[in-house]
């Protein structure tokens, strides 16, 4: 296949060496996916005020100091249908005796009903996205947090790297299913997903539609959509959101060749990616810089080429009838109103379709709601819960933790 006028130009630039291709890499590694105008207005008015080095300092500060990510549990292995490795761990429910008699006293029994919580995350994220609500449910229910593949602790795709097959949603729900066979292979399921996780919860109902009927309990939908990303405009002008289009999937096939030279762009400019990923990631003013940098870690995580395999399949993904298998059962569908990935009006066409699930758009929220507003998605997954008579009914849990003074439960 001939490379489009953008892969060549890139390329050409690449093979030379220049400078220009230096500078448009980095810059172009740094706010792929998006235009970062607002971003990079912030970004240098802080560099007017805020010197590189007190910058660098304060980023390894928060590193050392957020204990965000590092909860860990039983490590286990799945193996996709194409032999990708995929990462998981599991919070096992403590026994009777165990020491945390206070956590399920939250839920108001001794022994949770034998229920399993699967959690899948979202692009360029892992499975510690989760982090709070991990932390509330430990000792209360059985959890498993899972890698999707080439993210996290998982194995990049081996029908990827091997065989250049494209990724698509349907890889990712088979994907989930393999963890589930390995993790879960008995009773019932909660499954919760965020973001592109939500996308993969519906690929492995159209895939595994007897698993839904058979064995999910409760489903929770979070900042995600069933189909139609393609109109989505990230907040940008009409004229802005057509070019980024016209020439994205060519720039980041590009850039992804050339993964080690865009990482490089990646770092040296690490101040503007780090606003790229608050706008997009919150809209809360006063989100604590600790969980930003959080967040920033973690994608920055995610190789340049990851980014760039994973980027198509969202605009091919459309799972608008697999939601069907969820209309008998419980479900949350949850999503910040100022989310600029998956605007909220996504979450609200899904909630349309079942009209028996619970609706939750949360003020002041973005992408990463369950980071942003953490009290708030815990309270409603804990009724969910309840709902799917995995904990006693008129039960509930306080949330855990708050990242901003404007954030309110319910």
């Amino acid at each position: 296949m001939s490379e489009s006028p953008v892969e060549s130009a890139v390329s050409a630039a690449a093979a030379a060496g220049s400078p220009a291709w230096r500078r448009a890499t980095g810059i172009a590694g740094a706010a792929i996916g998006v235009l970062a105008a607002g971003a990079a207005a912030g970004v240098a008015i802080e560099r007017m005020t805020v010197g590189r080095g007190m910058r660098a300092k304060a980023r390894v500060a928060l590193d050392a100091a957020g204990p965000y990510g590092a909860l860990r549990g039983t490590p286990g292995k799945a193996y996709a249908d194409d032999g990708t490795e995929l990462y998981y761990e599991v919070d096992d429910v403590e026994p009777e005796g165990g020491s945390a008699p206070r956590r399920r006293r939250l839920f108001g029994r001794k022994a949770p009903a034998p229920v399993t919580v699967v959690f899948s995350h979202g692009y360029c994220l892992s499975q510690d996205s989760w982090h709070f609500q991990r932390a509330a449910l430990r000792g209360v229910v059985r959890t498993v947090h899972w890698d999707q593949r080439s993210h996290g602790r998982s194995g990049r795709g081996v029908a990827q790297t091997e065989r250049d097959v494209p990724v698509d949603i349907d890889q990712l729900g088979r994907d989930l299913k393999a963890v589930l066979d390995a993790a879960v292979p008995e009773g019932p399921i909660v499954l919760v997903g965020h973001s592109m996780g939500g996308m993969t919860v519906m690929a492995l109902a159209a895939q595994f539609p007897e698993l839904i009927r058979d064995r999910v309990v409760a489903t929770a939908f979070v900042g995600t959509s069933s189909g139609r990303l393609g109109e989505v405009n990230f907040g940008l002008p009409v004229a802005g959101v057509a070019a980024v289009r016209r020439v994205l999937p060519g720039v980041l096939k590009a850039l992804g060749q050339r993964a080690e030279l865009v990482e490089k762009g990646r770092r040296a400019t690490a101040d503007l990616f780090a606003g790229i990923i608050k706008r997009y990631s919150f809209s809360s003013r006063d989100v604590d810089p600790a969980i930003a940098r959080f967040a920033e870690r973690m994608i920055e995580g995610t190789p340049i080429d990851v980014v760039a395999e994973f980027y198509p399949a969202f605009t091919d993904h459309d799972k608008t009838e697999a939601l069907a298998f969820f209309r008998d059962q419980p479900v949350l569908v949850l999503a910040g109103v100022d989310d600029l990935v998956t605007p909220s009006e996504h979450s609200e066409a899904i909630a349309d379709l079942l009209p028996e699930a619970e609706l939750v758009l949360v003020p002041d929220a973005g992408h990463l709601v369950m980071l942003e507003h953490p009290e708030v998605v815990t309270d409603r997954l804990a009724d969910l819960l309840t709902r799917a008579g995995a904990v006693p009914a008129g039960a509930t849990v306080g949330g855990y933790g708050s990242t901003s003074g404007t954030a309110q439960p319910g």
